[in-house]
């Protein structure tokens, strides 16, 4: 198509318009031949036509000529043309001056052509303008035009046909070549079946296939190592520790199940199952940064690993704990004696970390398959168990499985099972204990305590369940946040009810836990339960532990602020039992402080908490603090309390924690005079 469109340019540009003008000249000659043997020597004069008119009219009707017009000069030195005659169609040109003597003429439809022969062409002294019929130079003209168009096509064609050939054979059949290789190689990149090339290499085209043939190769030989090293990555990420580089969870519950399943064709041995959490592992993090903690935990590994024989399997399973797998077929022969031979490795000295000394402790849970069960997860479940019940005896202990750990997780299971439908069917309720000034005798407040009824089949209709066995699980299950936002709901409504109802002004106390505290937004709840229930915020006094402040003591001291800015009271609960430092005591905004009941119950045949329960009245009292006493069962309490200048009392000996309805019937039954009424 390219070569067929040059050439049609360069007919249509140059060709066509050279054929035309040659038929056209044709046509001259052939009128010049035509009309010199006419002319007539004897009527050569310049004014005098040279023809004879019967001649003439057989000439216009024999041949092309259309038209003649002779044309004389009159004065041969002004070259004035005079017209002499006109015979046939008359004619376009006009001669007025030698400077048109060249023209020539030719109509739009391409029939006549006209032109002018001087009188030198003519061997006379005449001019003549000859009209000529030119209708048949077009189809000629077409003609042409076809016949070259013609042989243009076959040439294209031709050459077309030689080069695509050539092309074929240098050019396209390499390139598909190439191009089934590549398809290859990408279909299958690791393991391309492609065909040695068969093409010269010295030249362009064979070289470019023999280099990506090459790159084919090479780039199979890449893919395979990458995945090779991919797959190690992988299976290491997904089997091992990468801090410690130990075989993690994964692998581990893997490999007991591998083992234990050896059991069914009588070639299992007897193993023990140690698992391990770091005690207090937490702290460490947190205090000394996670630098620190990671170089521990990476030595730990590789204690442990040191002191077990190749048999043994040790694991890293979680952040701070390990498990170990290790046959009882060796020197230890028990598991007990594996657990006690990684937990010497752990004491055994010091982890030292930038040149910084860390005594580690670690509390062991210890199981024996098949003893403790056949099933893989079982067995590691049952030490786990064991684990659990070390770290809550205190740590750095060993605890051994024991079917009785299973049933005390499966009895807290059902209970925290029991405490969620509790909350449900609002088997929950609270319970009120009075709170008195010692001074003048009045009732100002009243703790509120929370109960849970448990409905049974048992004559009594159901019974309480205690709250030292409900509340660790709720706390530890996360319930406690609920429960405890609905504690303070129902004591503001409560306390509210009271003075709306019955008059009585009373401040409520509501216990808080440390989840309670910490976890939820108590600030903001408390702020919309007091504008809700409309109570005085100066009437609701918050409990917490001293345990809650320690935890956290920026968040704490912010916490304390929000919540004395609403306007509520603070109290410090069993004071003297935890590890709060009073420099810290100044930072806090607290109201009273709350003597731990196990300080009055003994101060009267124990000197040591006699002397807690004065020197916490005189911090108090040096603080600005009120104090209050709970556990007061006797008259001796309350008149060593007296004497002490304690503030305010609770306990026994004035009313038990009691449902509303009679603590309502205690405070209008209560006439102002301490111990003059017992619950």
């Amino acid at each position: 198509m390219t070569i067929l469109l040059v050439q049609t340019l360069i007919l249509n540009f140059g060709t066509i318009k050279k054929f035309e003008a040659l038929r056209l000249s044709d046509l001259r000659d052939k009128g010049q031949s035509s009309i010199i043997p006419l002319i007539d020597p004897a009527k050569s004069g310049f004014l005098k036509t040279p023809f004879d008119e019967r001649i003439i009219a057989r000439l216009l009707a024999t041949t092309k000529i259309k038209g003649l017009t002779v044309y004389g000069l009159a004065d041969l030195n002004k070259k004035e043309f005079n017209l002499i005659s006109a015979y046939g169609e008359p004619t376009v040109l006009l001669i007025r001056d030698e400077n048109n003597l060249a023209q020539t003429y030719r109509s739009g439809d391409g029939g006549t052509y006209e032109f002018i022969f001087r009188s030198s062409m003519l061997s006379g002294s005449h001019y003549i303008v000859v009209r000529m019929d030119s209708s048949e130079v077009q189809p000629m003209l077409f003609n042409y035009v076809i016949e070259t168009l013609v042989i243009m096509l076959f040439m294209s064609l031709f050459v077309t046909t030689v080069l695509m050939i050539a092309l074929g054979h240098w050019l396209l059949e390499p390139i598909l070549f190439m191009r089934d290789n590549l398809l290859a190689a990408f279909k299958n990149p690791e393991d391309p079946q492609i065909q040695d090339s068969p093409f010269d290499t010295k030249d362009e085209i064979g070289t470019a296939i023999n280099i990506a043939q090459k790159l084919i190769h090479q780039n199979a030989e890449n893919i395979k190592r990458i995945k090779s090293a991919a797959e190690d990555k992988i299976h290491k990420l997904a089997y091992f520790d990468t801090l410690t580089g130990l075989p993690n969870r994964t692998l581990f519950v893997q490999t007991l199940g591998e083992r234990a399943r050896q059991l069914h064709d009588g070639s299992a041995e007897r193993f023990a199952i140690i698992t391990l959490d770091l005690d207090h592992f937490k702290d460490i993090n947190d205090s000394m940064g996670h630098n620190i903690g990671d170089a521990i935990l990476r030595g730990v590994g590789k204690r442990l690993r040191a002191a077990m024989p190749e048999s043994a399997m040790v694991s890293k399973m979680g952040e701070d704990e390990y498990a170990i797998m290790m046959p009882l077929s060796t020197d230890l022969n028990t598991a007990r004696d594996v657990a006690e031979r990684v937990i010497d490795v752990i004491r055994s000295e010091p982890f030292k970390v930038f040149n910084e000394q860390f005594q580690v402790r670690a509390s062991v849970g210890v199981s024996t398959f098949p003893d403790d069960g056949t099933d893989p997860d079982q067995v590691l479940k049952n030490a786990d168990i064991a684990l659990n019940r070390a770290k809550e005896e205190g740590r750095d202990v060993i605890k051994e499985y024991s079917e009785d750990f299973d049933r005390a997780v499966q009895q807290r299971f059902q209970l925290l099972r029991d405490l969620r439908d509790a909350m449900e069917n609002n088997q929950l309720q609270l319970f009120y204990q009075p709170q008195l000034d010692l001074v003048t005798g009045r009732v100002i407040g009243a703790e509120a305590l929370l109960r849970w009824w448990k409905p049974d089949n048992s004559k009594h209709g159901g019974t309480f369940i205690p709250p030292n066995e409900f509340i660790p699980v709720a706390e530890q299950s996360g319930l406690i946040v609920p429960i405890g936002e609905w504690v303070i709901e129902t004591a503001c409504r409560t306390a509210k009810g009271w003075l709306d109802n019955h008059g009585i002004d009373i401040r409520i106390a509501i216990n808080v836990s440390a989840s309670q505290f910490s976890q939820s937004d108590i600030c903001a709840y408390t702020q919309k339960i007091i504008t809700e229930t409309m109570i005085k915020p100066h009437r609701v006094e918050l409990e917490v532990t001293e345990s809650v402040f320690m935890d956290d003591i920026q968040h704490t001291v912010q916490t304390l602020q929000n919540l004395h800015a609403i306007g509520v009271e603070l109290a410090i609960d069993d004071f003297g039992t935890g590890y709060s430092s009073l420099s810290y005591l100044r930072q806090f905004p607290i109201d009273r402080l709350k003597i731990d009941q196990s300080f009055i119950r003994n101060a009267l045949n124990d000197p040591d908490d006699a002397a807690i329960a004065r020197t916490i009245i005189a911090l108090g009292r040096s603080l600005g603090l009120k104090v209050i006493a709970e556990g007061v069962e006797t008259a001796e309490h309350e008149k060593f309390l007296v004497s002490e200048g304690c503030d305010e009392v609770q306990g026994y000996r004035y009313s038990r924690p009691v449902p509303e309805d009679q603590f309502l019937a205690f405070v209008e039954a209560y006439d102002g005079t301490l111990a003059s009424f017992k619950g």
